[in-house]
């Protein structure tokens, strides 16, 4: 994947962005900002502007200017369910003669090796998924067809192949506890808190943890790894179930800081906008780690213009909003901005020196984590 860099060495995330427009959500009735109620209450493009003050119009290009979604389209999603089932459902019931087969739910990796396994055979028109890793293993496999450079530059070059495309993104941060530390007390280096005096806490039978903790090996080695695990361990870490589960203990008081992606503190603060819990980062190194979720048209597809147009439409001024509002990521468009108190893609200090498709080398991640004691996943 392509990368550039401002005079500083910083990831510079939004070079070569297009210029994409932005008028015409007027003209598309039932959308995001409508005040028509939908007749069943479940067209999400109805729903997701609402309750979040000021947020004004998305911007990005609206769904009014994109071609119909017309035909049958078999979609195979690494995205859970819960999270995107209302926006595919959404798009079906927007468009009278779009059909969606499925969507077949599964574990990124798993659709992954089944459409590999099957080959040309596969039923699999789309693979939307939730990690950049999959995407890459199946474009490897000379499994996914070129994008247009119209849909390719929906989005900067740094979030796209030219087989697949990112449609959103997540950060890895420090969840911490606002009535015991500033942010201005919090290490800007995932190493220095290998000695962090506070209670920690992490998920690491997680895959997002595990995916940081790859990153990390990656970037620092095996060794240096195994050694900040171990510190960590050693100063008494807390094990939860998942992210979610992590951030609401640094708001209940229950640690002082843990390990997780982004957007599960802005499911906390959703549900409790006066929780004390805040978001910082790290600077340049694993514990910054960006990766996308994104789609990619299956090279066999019978559908290919439908299926590319399906992913114009996740990219969409109204979808990239979804992924704002309702998914708390990062939307990838240029135009829209994440929920919350977070900076702008372009003002995070990302590691430069790692492909995010390596991030699906898990198993050497995980062998080394079970050869710790005290860590059980």
């Amino acid at each position: 994947m392509t990368k550039q860099y401002d005079s500083t060495g910083r990831r510079a995330f939004l070079a070569g962005s297009a210029a994409i427009g932005t008028a015409g959500l007027a003209g598309c009735t039932g959308l995001i900002g409508s005040e028509e109620e939908d007749e069943d209450g479940g067209n999400v493009f109805n729903q997701i502007g609402s309750g979040r003050a000021g947020r004004g119009t998305p911007g990005g290009t609206p769904m009014a200017e994109l071609p119909d979604l017309e035909g049958e389209l078999h979609i195979y999603s690494g995205r859970n369910e819960f999270l995107v089932g209302t926006l595919i459902s959404s798009l079906v019931d927007e468009y009278d003669d779009f059909e969606v087969v499925g969507p077949r739910y599964g574990g990124s990796a798993d659709l992954a090796n089944q459409m590999v396994e099957a080959g040309s055979g596969t039923d699999a028109d789309v693979f939307f998924t939730v990690d950049s890793a999959a995407l890459g293993e199946v474009a490897s496999e000379g499994l996914a067809r070129s994008l247009s450079d119209d849909v390719l530059e929906m989005v900067p070059s740094e979030f796209r192949t030219d087989q697949w495309i990112g449609t959103s993104g997540r950060i890895r941060t420090i969840p911490y506890n606002t009535e015991e530390y500033s942010e201005s007390d919090l290490p800007t280096s995932i190493d220095a808190y290998a000695d962090f005096e506070g209670d920690l806490g992490w998920a690491p039978s997680y895959g997002s943890c595990q995916s940081f903790v790859t990153a990390m090996r990656i970037l620092q080695g095996e060794e240096e790894t195994r050694e900040w695990l171990q510190s960590v361990v050693d100063n008494g870490i807390q094990s939860y179930p998942d992210e979610l589960a992590v951030c609401q203990a640094v708001a209940d008081g229950e640690i002082d800081a843990g390990f997780t992606n982004h957007y599960y503190i802005q499911r906390v603060l959703e549900g409790s906008p006066d929780a004390p819990i805040a978001t910082t980062f790290t600077e340049g190194d694993a514990g910054a780690t960006f990766d996308v979720a994104g789609a990619t048209v299956i090279d066999s597809t019978d559908v290919p213009d439908l299926a590319e147009n399906f992913i114009r439409h996740l990219l969409s001024a109204e979808a990239q909003e979804f992924f704002a509002v309702e998914t708390f990521e990062y939307p990838l468009i240029p135009e829209a901005e994440p929920v919350g108190d977070l900076p702008s893609i372009d003002e995070l200090n990302v590691p430069e020196d790692i492909d995010l498709t390596e991030l699906s080398d898990l198993q050497p991640t995980i062998d080394l984590m079970r050869s710790i004691d005290g860590i059980s996943i």
